[in-house]
């Protein structure tokens, strides 16, 4: 059996062993030597690692000369995201392809910057010849951000200059892959379903004329049809994913990959192995599925004792994945509101009521008023808990019928526009690579002939 394939061995247990004995660190030496870990302080703050002019997130403000919790803000260039959100919903218009020159390139655009630059993203969308029978369909993966992965080095190939880091070049491969994610993404699953599960394969190309959240449900579904609000909600749920404050791990990896001076691709793709981890972008899947267990276990969910005793259960390790968390409630930065959230969930009600799943949305908004109450009673808090966007997301795509292999996907082509945009800054303001240090607590061992070692 080849290693790819290969059983965990008794042999593979033992030296497991052996990397967990020599590994293990003494935890209490983090606070002696004051090393932040996972960076950040004593109350969760992260250590400030570099600057930024594409985003900002505010969680707390100064009130007599004390630093304490606040309404929770994001804003994308200076402008706050819900008067961002407010002003192209006001005018029914899409926001994804606006928001993104924003993010981009600092200013809001004109009437004509916004047609040019989205006629540029529109005509940027189309595969290199046969790449959709070549890569996408051969070997597909059950795992689309792996698959996307994958596409996104593969592309390298295609590049007539892959590494040329010189600002035009680099924005032309952004935009560029900023057009195909959706393309890639929707591909990799229709593939994965038709390969992996015996369903039937659709390949839609996308059209032109269409924003990009009308196109991944043009795409994705069979019969290519959707509804006007189920397109816009969709783009407000990429709009609001986009981008947060450059602190996140994946635009951290951004920043500490392309300061090594690595092509696009590869920087772009180590973003996408962070955003993976079920710790960043898969936390939306975890809500969806625990409701689904919950609404196993709770006959009526207007009874908000058995609400409550759930919750309790999930805090006590003894409900769904035995983790003791209440997932998408509470936030590293966030804890009065998320703002993410807020706006979302404005959406999700006349969405809910078209897809006739209110008794759904009323659980959802139940456990969201109840949750903060139960972990407060049941934790030791340092600040408060509210919803997350995480909380609405996962509901919103599973009312939209996008397949849970797609949720963190989709998180990725709202992301790419982030990612470009600090990979933008990165190359503009250092020319030197990151390099963090970490510090060494085992002492010298002197060194044993192979004879004498037992």
């Amino acid at each position: 059996m080849s290693g790819f394939n290969m059983k965990v061995t008794p042999e593979i247990e033992r030296l497991t062993g052996l990397c967990e004995d020599t590994s293990r660190l003494d935890l209490s030496l983090y606070g002696k030597y004051d090393v932040k870990r996972g960076l950040r302080d004593l109350n969760g703050k992260g250590v400030l690692a570099g600057l930024t002019q594409i985003s900002n997130v505010q969680a707390t403000k100064i009130v007599d000369g004390k630093e304490v919790p606040c309404a929770g803000s994001l804003s994308y260039r200076g402008y706050d995201i819900k008067e961002l959100t407010r002003g192209f919903l006001k005018d029914s218009r899409f926001g994804f392809e606006e928001t993104a020159y924003l993010l981009l390139f600092g200013s809001l655009p004109n009437r004509e910057e916004l047609e040019e630059f989205s006629k540029l993203l529109a005509n940027q969308r189309a595969l290199p010849t046969n790449f959709v029978r070549d890569v996408i369909m051969k070997a597909p993966s059950k795992d689309i951000m792996n698959a996307l992965s994958r596409s996104v080095l593969t592309l390298y190939s295609y590049d007539k200059d892959p590494d040329d880091i010189s600002l035009p070049n680099v924005l032309r491969q952004c935009l560029n892959l900023i057009s195909v994610f959706p393309v890639l993404s929707v591909y990799g699953y229709q593939a994965y379903n038709h390969y992996g599960r015996g369903k039937s394969l659709y390949i839609h190309n996308p059209k032109k004329d269409l924003s990009t959240a009308e196109n991944i449900l043009r795409m994705l579904r069979p019969d290519k049809k959707y509804t006007d609000l189920e397109a816009k909600i969709l783009d407000l749920a990429l709009i609001l994913h986009m981008e947060h404050g450059g602190g996140n791990n994946s635009t951290f990896t951004t920043h500490v990959v392309s300061s090594s001076g690595t092509d696009t691709y590869s920087a772009i793709a180590a973003a996408l192995g962070s955003l993976k981890g079920p710790k960043h972008g898969g936390a939306n899947i975890k809500v969806v599925k625990m409701f689904n267990d919950m609404k196993k276990h709770i006959t009526d969910p207007s009874d908000e004792d058995a609400v409550v005793d759930y919750l309790r259960k999930l805090l006590h390790k003894e409900a769904f994945d035995q983790r003791g968390l209440i997932y998408g409630m509470g936030h590293a930065i966030y804890s009065v509101s998320d703002p993410r959230a807020e706006v979302l969930k404005s959406f999700v009600v006349p969405l809910a009521r078209e897809k006739g799943r209110m008794k759904d949305y009323q659980l959802y908004e139940t456990v969201e008023r109840l949750a903060p109450q139960v972990i407060g009673q049941e934790r030791r808090i340092y600040k408060g808990v509210s919803a997350n966007i995480d909380f609405y997301s996962g509901f919103v795509y599973s009312m939209l019928d996008l397949p849970l292999e797609l949720y963190t996907p989709m998180f990725a082509v709202a992301r790419i526009v982030g990612w470009s945009a600090h990979r933008l800054e990165e190359l503009i303001n250092t020319d030197k690579i990151i390099r963090p240090a970490y510090k060494n607590v085992l002492p010298a061992a002197e060194y044993i002939p192979l004879s004498d070692r037992h």
